[in-house]
């Protein structure tokens, strides 16, 4: 599976696409007279990634868009494509929106890299240290980013942030080690794409332990560790994790989980405590997937078991496996 929808909604707002200029006007909506109020929407700010010679690149559009609209009552931004985003990193990107802070002094959500496969494929965005952006707004509430090619994010401390979000086919183990060691008091959602190695994504559960502990982020609620090859060695480490104990929501999603890693899930610490259990995409047998739903179902546990999924046997007995997203 690859990513074939735009956000629509973020930070509980919803989306809306600042009008850049193209040098084919039929290619895009035309500049709209009316734009919303600058608090009222997630300003989606995003130029072509593959462009044409008058093509709006990012950072002049940025710039325009700080002058049209009112920077001071801009409560949320998503930044989509720019050029060349496969060759050419965020650095410029996150420099620009450092450089705003001034400016951007209501800012409490930031979205980098939302491009679907048209634009650019996940494992191909090539990202940066998108720490900086974070120290720069230390009232920011919300940050997402996308795609972990050159992604870095060495420990940092952040007394705001709420939720965390790192969408990729292939997340290292040096930016999950710096995302589990930062110090984030005020956290409370975060949800990690670990991949697959083909595409970079080499962390282990040992990775995870300062995460697992619960030794750090005390306001932790909601967990997703997905999109992961190694998704059974994932859920033997959380059935007996710590830090289960104290959250609602957990996520075990878009990876390659078997009737191992469920079993280990189940006869380890109690998950009734949980509001939520999303284990969609998966590769559980009917005969597991009923014995999750009876542990849990009659708990008020919400339990996901959506998109099932059937190993492929080449026929030489080799079976192959899938995340939901990884090129």
């Amino acid at each position: 599976m690859t990513i074939g929808k735009y956000q629509h909604e973020f930070h509980g707002l919803p989306v809306f696409d600042f009008p850049a200029v193209l040098a084919d006007p039929d290619a895009s909506p035309a500049p709209s007279a009316e734009l919303p109020d600058a608090e009222a929407v997630a300003w989606r700010i995003s130029a072509p990634t593959y462009s044409d010679p008058g093509d709006e690149h990012w950072e002049p559009l940025f710039e325009r868009f700080l002058k049209t609209v009112d920077p001071g009552r801009v409560r949320a931004l998503v930044v989509g494509g720019w050029d060349e985003p496969y060759e050419t990193s965020s650095a410029p990107i996150v420099a620009a929106l450092i450089a705003a802070r001034d400016r951007l002094t209501d800012l409490r959500a930031v979205f980098l890299g939302d491009m679907t496969f048209e634009d650019c494929e996940i494992s191909w965005i090539t990202q940066s240290d998108v720490t900086p952006l974070l120290a720069a707004y230390p009232a920011l509430r919300e940050f997402g980013v996308r795609g972990a090619t050159e992604l870095a994010f060495p420990s940092i401390r952040h007394d705001s942030l709420e939720t965390l979000v790192v969408e990729s086919g292939g997340l290292p183990a040096e930016v999950v080690r710096g995302i589990v060691g930062s110090e984030l008091p005020a956290l409370e959602n975060l949800e990690l794409w670990l991949g697959t190695d083909n595409y970079g994504g080499d962390s282990t559960v040992e990775d995870l332990a300062p995460l697992l502990t619960g030794t750090g982020f005390p306001a932790l609620r909601s967990l997703g560790l997905c999109n992961s090859v190694i998704q059974d060695d994932i859920a033997a480490a959380v059935a007996g994790a710590p830090v289960v104990a104290r959250i609602e929501r957990l996520g075990l999603s878009m990876g390659v989980l078997t009737d191992e890693g469920a079993a280990a899930l189940l006869d380890g610490q109690p998950l009734t405590h949980l509001t939520r259990l999303d284990l969609s995409h998966h590769y559980l047998s009917e005969v597991m997937r009923e014995r999750v739903r009876a542990a849990l179902a009659p708990h008020g546990v919400t339990v996901v078991l959506d998109d099932p999924q059937e190993a492929e046997d080449d026929g030489d007995g080799e079976v192959y496996r899938y995340v939901a997203v990884a090129e």
